[in-house]
């Protein structure tokens, strides 16, 4: 019985190890490797089941428990994640995995302040070196934590979002005015034309 039992744990192993393989291999083959997104909204391929692969909150990515050191790796497989009605998947033209999403897929780390057409441009860096502009095609929103307060996260692609490092959400405080929407002051701030509330005018106090 125990043989029986370490045989099937080999072979789930086995399976597993096929296809992250597999995963790594299609992802190549359309191109993440060279920084393309593959066209991922065309697929539709049979759900193959969930895969044991985690993005934690700080956006570090976990497969089998074990954190994936390899960066390069991290952003292959950010090239062909989707977001679905009912769960996130890696998704290639013939198989689609399910993955555990923690928070937000993608994690925002560096913010740069640009002058443009329309005025002032936030550029955000994520934690796979895709850069997002925010504005009317990438929005912002803000959104009331359990126990880190408000937490901000900008529009990557598709259905992706990142949430913005806590650092980053004091900066973009330091950039934002008073506006008053819908007869309702309230505090924001603004990227390419586009303004995005944080909250009501009167709440701006509780983050001194």
């Amino acid at each position: 019985m125990a043989q029986e039992v370490q045989a099937s744990g080999e072979a789930a192993s086995s399976s597993a190890s096929r296809d992250l393989e597999g995963l790594t291999q299609a992802a190549r083959a359309a191109g993440g490797e060279r920084r393309r997104l593959p066209p991922v909204h065309l697929w539709n391929p049979p759900f193959c089941g969930d895969l044991d692969m985690r993005i934690a909150r700080d956006g570090t990515w976990f497969y089998n428990g074990t954190p994936i050191g390899r960066p390069a790796l991290v952003r292959l497989f950010s090239t062909i994640l989707r977001k679905d009605e009912d769960r996130y998947v890696l998704v290639t033209p013939v198989e689609k995995v399910g993955i555990k999403v923690e928070d937000a897929p993608f994690l925002a780390v560096e913010l740069a302040k640009e002058n443009g057409e329309s005025g002032r441009v936030l550029r955000f860096r994520t934690n796979v070196d895709e850069w997002v502009e925010a504005g009317p095609d990438h929005p912002m929103r803000f959104e009331a934590g359990a126990a880190e307060g408000l937490k901000p996260y900008v529009h990557v692609r598709a259905d992706l979002w990142a949430l913005v490092k806590r650092a980053l959400f004091y900066d973009l405080v330091d950039l934002g005015e008073k506006r008053t929407i819908a007869r309702e002051e309230m505090f924001g701030v603004e990227s390419n034309g586009a303004f995005f509330p944080m909250m009501r005018a009167d709440q701006l106090e509780a983050l001194s």
